[in-house]
């Protein structure tokens, strides 16, 4: 059912389209041969009139055969007898005819804001625009947004969901001004420079989670929680609302992980509000155990400073990228402190003096020793946890960020790691994370999953332990210090005595959204005509960026991404869908209007040069345009199939 309506929904942007060339090519009194929507062996056709209608099996397009205008035959347009007919399209005056190339144009502008209008009469849930984590390191996090934070405005213009946040970023050129407000209330204006990642720039912020464990589920979760932690068997059901946690009531999720790093070690217990009908539902109150961390035993060594947070504490002391920590207080930062907890140090340590031993490059010289003092704030520990590739480990307390060398400093006895399936010395080159037999799905891609480590990605690594480390074994590709080959060791992790997660223990957390809707039938209107405008100017954004090479083509989709995309959306539901249909067809109006011979866009070029010269350009001309377009036309068709085949869009 889901396919049929996609099918009908693509076909009828198609047809809305045609519809518009037809319907202003009859009132000029052009005959019309055959009105088609889709292409491809007919599925079926009839014949009304003086023109044959048929309905070809793929509806990814359409056309509107006219007397005297035929993309396949192009001498037909400067053809003396086929203008001698007064029902040809080539006998009409360059307005009429202007008039019916614009026709399918202006038509999926208008539907495409009717769209829009219905969508913003009905209402739409939208990611709100809040920060619910910050990628560290990035543009976003060396500016100080912080999780949490509320972005409500981008270069001047309003910020109202996430998806304002990611279409501005990628389409900018040149830093990007933002402004808003952190959870505490106060307000920033920043100008950021994003950055290229994969196949669009970045600033390097996600979408913040809820209080609601998601509603149903999904094909990769069966359950509302991650298998194997604390939360899975605190009797959760998808769709529970949190409202209190130790009978303190919170109002969001940053409010809630508050509590949850306070409470790391301990029980905590949760009021859930749980529906019990279309209109009713009851509190229950769960008990969640503390969710120890998962170990292998080994400890690794800490690199460089790589970034430093602007107006941050390390930043105001002193302290500069390419320094290393080499002492906290008088303890040495590797053998009597841990480098990935040294974010729990310093904000065990906020609002008291700390003094950092960090040894400092010299150019032509060797590294000297510098004493900073500086006093952390007050923030938790692993609000900023390295989720994302590559990313380093934050001290969000000092505003200071730092890779782990991948290189193993202690091997803690005891531990799986323990017994010489891993030295001092040697090397982790990969992690395999392989599903343990019989484990329950835990949301990762069924198989064994590799993260290549190389010189910044063991804390990823580490943190993906976390998620998936209840579920799945570990194989370690090492390489000894010796010249010894590399070896494969297979390792289980054991959950902590001493080391808890101050996450939300493993529920499944739905992403924050908002309700747009409009007030009144007039505030649709206006509100689907600003979406209209929007979305035409994203497109011309998005061809410009595509020519300076600001955006990947990669990034591009065709047919079958399309397809794809369409029935995601169907699948969010009919508000969702709709809104998918207007801006295919905004897209379908500013793609066909472009200056290319065989688009409507290019038609328009030749009435153009008939209007200012008042003669009808050569056959030759219209020709080789026209077979060059068709020539484009099919090499871009071609290229985007590709790319949906074969290309990754992430």
């Amino acid at each position: 059912m889901t396919v049929l309506i996609v099918a009908i929904g693509l076909g009828l942007v198609v047809f809305f389209h045609e519809l518009g060339h037809f319907l202003v090519a009859k009132w000029c009194g052009v005959y019309v041969e055959r009105f088609s929507i889709g292409f491809g062996a007919p599925i079926f056709g009839f014949k009304w009139g003086e023109t044959e209608y048929s309905f070809g099996w793929l509806p990814f397009g359409g056309y509107v055969k006219m007397l005297g205008q035929d993309d396949m035959d192009p001498a037909q347009m400067t053809d003396d007898h086929v203008a001698a007919n007064p029902r040809s399209y080539t006998s009409k005056t360059v307005l009429q005819r202007m008039a019916i190339i614009s026709a399918g144009v202006i038509m999926n502008i208008i539907t495409g804001t009717i769209f829009f209008v219905l969508v913003f009469t009905w209402g739409i849930q939208k990611v709100d625009h809040v920060a619910g984590f910050v990628q560290v390191g990035m543009p976003a996090w060396r500016h100080g947004i912080r999780t949490g934070d509320t972005i409500t405005s981008i270069n001047g213009g309003a910020v109202e969901d996430f998806d304002d946040i990611t279409r501005r970023t990628t389409l900018s050129r040149g830093p990007i001004t933002i402004g808003g407000h952190h959870s505490d209330g106060s307000t920033f204006d920043l100008k950021v420079q994003p950055e290229a990642s994969g196949i669009r720039k970045i600033i390097g912020v996600g979408p913040a989670r809820s209080l609601q464990v998601i509603e149903a589920p999904e094909p990769a979760v069966a359950a509302p929680a991650f298998p194997g932690t604390a939360a899975a068997g605190a009797g959760f059901k998808f769709g529970d609302r949190i409202t209190a946690i130790n009978g303190q009531p919170v109002k969001n999720t940053q409010e809630l992980l508050t509590i949850l790093n306070e409470k790391a070690a301990e029980e905590v217990t949760l009021d859930v509000e749980r529906k019990t009908g279309r209109k009713t539902s009851e509190t229950v109150t769960l008990n969640v155990p503390a969710e120890p961390f998962m170990d292998l035993g080994i400890r690794m060594g800490m690199s460089k400073v790589v970034a430093i947070q602007m107006d941050s504490v390390a930043a105001k002391a002193g302290l500069k990228v390419g320094d290393r920590i080499a002492k906290v207080n008088g303890q040495d930062v590797g053998k009597e402190l841990d480098p990935f907890r040294l974010t729990e140090t310093f904000s065990a340590n906020a609002g008291q003096e700390v003094t950092l031993t960090v040894t400092r490059d010299v150019p032509g010289s060797s590294p000297e020793t510098v004493e900073i003092k500086l006093v952390p704030e007050e923030r938790d520990p692993w609000s900023e946890p390295p989720v994302s590739e590559g990313s380093p480990v934050s001290i969000p307390s000092i505003g200071v960020a730092y890779h782990l060398v991948p290189t193993i400093l202690t091997v803690v006895e005891g531990t799986p790691a323990a017994a010489g399936k891993v030295n001092p010395n040697d090397t982790i080159v990969r992690m395999e994370l392989v599903p343990a037999s019989g484990a329950a799905k835990d949301g990762m891609k069924e198989g064994v999953q590799t993260i290549q480590i190389g010189e910044k990605n063991w804390a990823h690594a580490f943190w993906m332990l976390q998620e998936y480390g209840r579920t799945r074994t570990v194989k370690l590709t090492v390489k000894p210090a010796s010249s010894d080959p590399e070896r494969v060791v297979e390792l289980t992790p054991v959950p902590s005595k001493d080391w808890f997660l101050p996450s939300t223990r493993g529920l499944y957390l739905s992403v924050l959204e908002t309700t747009r809707k409009a007030d009144s039938i007039p505030g649709a209107i206006a509100m689907g005509a600003r979406y209209t405008l929007n979305s035409m100017e994203d497109i011309y954004l998005t061809l410009r960026g595509l020519f300076t090479r600001d955006i990947s083509p990669k990034g591009l989709s065709g047919p079958i991404g399309i397809a794809k995309l369409a029935y995601t959306f169907a699948t969010f539901g009919l508000t969702h869908f709709v809104l998918f249909l207007g801006i295919i067809s905004i897209n379908l109006a500013v793609i066909n209007f472009l200056p290319i011979p065989v688009l409507d866009g290019g038609h328009m070029v030749f009435l153009l040069w008939e209007g200012i010269f008042r003669r009808k350009p050569s056959e030759a001309v219209v020709a080789t345009a026209t077979y060059l377009g068709l020539a484009f036309v099919l090499g871009l068709f071609i290229f985007v199939i590709y790319l949906d085949l074969f290309v990754s869009k992430f």
